[in-house]
C-alpha cells in the first residue's frame, strides 16, 4: 500500500525529471526524430499508400521496435548516468526519500515522455480510418504492444545507466542488450538459427525466442491481447527496476 508521503514523494521526483526533459531540446529532439522515422518508413518503406490495405500492422508497428531500439535508450541513458555524472546521486539520496521513489518517480517521468510521443502519432490512425474501414482491434493492441515495448527498454537503459555514469557508456550498452532482445525474436533470424542447428533442438531455439521482446510485441499486433504478453513486457520492466534498485542501493551503503 503506497501511503500520502510515498506518492508525494514519487510526485516530486516524477514533476523534477519531468520537465527537465522540456527544459532541454532532449524530449523535443528526440519526439521530433521519433514522429518523423515512425511517418517515414510507414509511408516511404512500408509502402502505407500503395497496400490497398486498411491496416496498420505491416506499414507501420512493424518497424517500431527498431525505432526503439536506439531512440528508448536516447531518453533513458540520462536518468541515473546524469545523477552520477553531475554528482548529483549523492544529494538525491541524502533526501528524505527512498531509493526506490526516485526510481519509480524518474522511469515515470521518462515513460510519460513515451506516451507523449505515441499520441503524437494519432493523425495516421484519422488517415486510415478516412481512407477505409479499417478493424481497430489490431491498431488499439498495436498502440498498447508499442508503449510496452518502450517502456521495457527504458527500463532496460535505467538499469544499466545505474551502473555507470557515463551517458555513452549506458546509451552504447542499452542498444546493445535491447537490440540482442529483438533478434533472438526476429523470424528470419529463427529460421536461420533452427537451419543451423541438428533436429531436435527446436524446443530450445524457440524458447530463447520466447524470451525476446519481438516474440510477444507481433503477437499483440495482430488484434488479440494476450494476459502473458501484457505480463512479460510488465515482468522486464519490474525486474529491470528492481536490478536499478540494488544498484542504487548499493552506491547509497
Amino acid at each position: 500500500m503506497i501511503s500520502k508521503s510515498d506518492y508525494e514523494n514519487i510526485k516530486t521526483v516524477f514533476k523534477r525529471e519531468f520537465f527537465a526533459y522540456f527544459n532541454s531540446p532532449v524530449a523535443y529532439v528526440i519526439v521530433v526524430i521519433f514522429l518523423l522515422a515512425t511517418m517515414s518508413f510507414a509511408f516511404f518503406f512500408g509502402g502505407f499508400l500503395r497496400t490497398n490495405n486498411a491496416s496498420l500492422t505491416q506499414p507501420f508497428f512493424f518497424w517500431h521496435p527498431w525505432i526503439y531500439v536506439v531512440l528508448a535508450p536516447a531518453v533513458g541513458m540520462r536518468l541515473w548516468s546524469e545523477e552520477q555524472r553531475l554528482g548529483t546521486l549523492e544529494l538525491l539520496l541524502t533526501m528524505p526519500i527512498s531509493p526506490w521513489h526516485a526510481i519509480v518517480g524518474k522511469y515515470f517521468a521518462a515513460a510519460l515522455v513515451w506516451a507523449i510521443a505515441l499520441f503524437l502519432t494519432c493523425p495516421i490512425v484519422f488517415t486510415v480510418f478516412y481512407l477505409g474501414n479499417p478493424d481497430s482491434g489490431p491498431i488499439i493492441s498495436g498502440y498498447l504492444a508499442s508503449y510496452l515495448y518502450a517502456i521495457a527498454a527504458l527500463a532496460v537503459t535505467s538499469a544499466v545507466s545505474a551502473f555507470t555514469r557515463s551517458q555513452v557508456v549506458c546509451f552504447i550498452v542499452s542498444v546493445a542488450v535491447c537490440l540482442m532482445m529483438t533478434l533472438i525474436g526476429f523470424p528470419p533470424v529463427i529460421e536461420a538459427i533452427l537451419k543451423s542447428l541438428p533436429s531436435g533442438m527446436d524446443f530450445v531455439v524457440k524458447g530463447v525466442a520466447y524470451t525476446s521482446f519481438m516474440d510477444h510485441f507481433y503477437e499483440m499486433t495482430k488484434g488479440v491481447i494476450y494476459p502473458r504478453d501484457v505480463i512479460y513486457f510488465l515482468s522486464v520492466v519490474a525486474v529491470s527496476l528492481l536490478i536499478t534498485n540494488e544498484a542504487i542501493r548499493a552506491k547509497r551503503a
